[in-house]
């Protein structure tokens, strides 16, 4: 095992000794031997492949904190943490992507419309616990300008963090403002839930929740969505998934790893990868800004409804004509059918012209 100086052994790398003093403090790049006289550092050309590893996992943007964790991992389990959080930034990207094109859009001009269609909306929200859980840890709420569902961990704090989820966006109900600035507000308010539910833990034990919400302006909706709580549009007879779950099993089917049915069966179906209280990294919601038009019919549940009912059956239920309260009393009945296993939480929303 060959020792090399902290600055030979840096060029070998393609790092600069400040960044392996960086890792050395972090615990990812430790030297081989230090000089007990001088402190000076030397380094095994045995650790060139780690720090190189470092280096292009930090090229990618990737935080040293997960860095260190994929340093730890078999070769096969690191390439399938490095895929799944490649596959989180392009999401990423491209949700700030469709805002940033929306705000060029709006201060530019060429998204402004000489009128917009005003719209009346006939909501209904329901919680149910299910048939098995003695506990019910989700969230529903509904009303003329705001939609949204959260579903908290099973587990002590799971219901506080439901509610304070979604308590944080009651109050831009009041709000006045134009479309463009809804986004901003509604990710403001999570980060700030966020932060509520990090300080609510406990020596042994982490709340977390799911959110996903729709805020109104007009005929705009803001969308913002973390977890696996979904949001479905029904429109013109046909059914369609608005949001992406932030699980393990979704990043693999991402990646063509898994076809829908596998990941339905999947064991680790409900591990998720984003979750307001989850991690040890800033919160990534997902954004986008829709236009709602007259007939649209919105379907927002927690994993209660949505694991256990096909789409096509939700489809079904949802096209049948019934008024928000029906249906969604129809879709807990068809949980039920299920076995409803989970807690059931959904709202379903009416646009219609005034």
């Amino acid at each position: 095992m060959g020792l090399l100086t902290i600055g030979t052994f840096a060029q070998a790398a393609e790092l600069t000794p400040k960044a392996l003093r960086l890792y050395d403090e972090k615990g990812l790049l430790p030297p081989a031997a230090v000089d007990p006289e001088s402190g000076y550092r030397f380094y095994s050309t045995d650790q060139l492949e780690q720090a190189r590893l470092i280096a292009q996992l930090r090229h990618l943007g990737m935080p040293l904190a997960e860095i260190k964790s994929v340093c730890g991992l078999a070769p096969a389990a690191a390439a399938d943490v490095i895929s799944a959080y490649w596959q989180q930034v392009i999401a990423d990207t491209t949700a700030k992507g469709r805002l940033a094109t929306f705000l060029v859009d709006q201060l530019s001009g060429r998204g402004t419309t000489m009128s917009e269609p005003h719209l009346d909306v006939r909501y209904a929200a329901r919680c149910d616990s299910g048939a098995v859980r003695n506990s019910n840890e989700d969230a529903a709420y509904a009303s003329d300008r705001l939609l949204a569902v959260a579903d908290g961990m099973s587990g002590p704090g799971g219901t506080a963090a439901s509610t304070r989820a979604i308590d944080a966006l009651k109050p831009l109900e009041m709000a006045d403002v134009p479309a463009a600035e809804l986004l901003t507000m509604l990710a403001d308010a999570v980060t700030e839930a966020d932060k509520h539910v990090r300080d609510a833990a406990t020596d042994d034990h982490q709340p977390i929740t799911t959110l996903t919400a729709l805020l109104r302006s007009g005929s705009q909706l803001a969308l913002i969505h973390v977890g696996d709580t979904r949001l479905y549009l029904l429109r013109g007879g046909e059914l369609c998934q608005l949001t992406q779950d932030h699980t393990y099993v979704q990043s693999l089917v991402d990646q063509g790893k898994l076809d829908r049915d596998q990941a339905a069966a999947h064991r680790q179906r409900a591990l998720l990868v984003r979750a307001l209280g989850a991690g040890g990294h800033p919160l990534e919601p997902d954004l986008a800004l829709r236009t709602a038009l007259a007939g649209d019919r919105y379907l927002l549940c927690s994993d209660g409804l949505s694991a256990v009912v096909g789409r096509a059956a939700l489809e079904t239920t949802l096209s049948a004509g019934a008024d928000p309260e029906q249906a969604v009393q129809a879709l807990i009945d068809l949980a039920y059918d299920h076995g409803a296993p989970d807690n059931i939480a959904c709202v379903v929303a009416d646009m219609s012209a005034m």
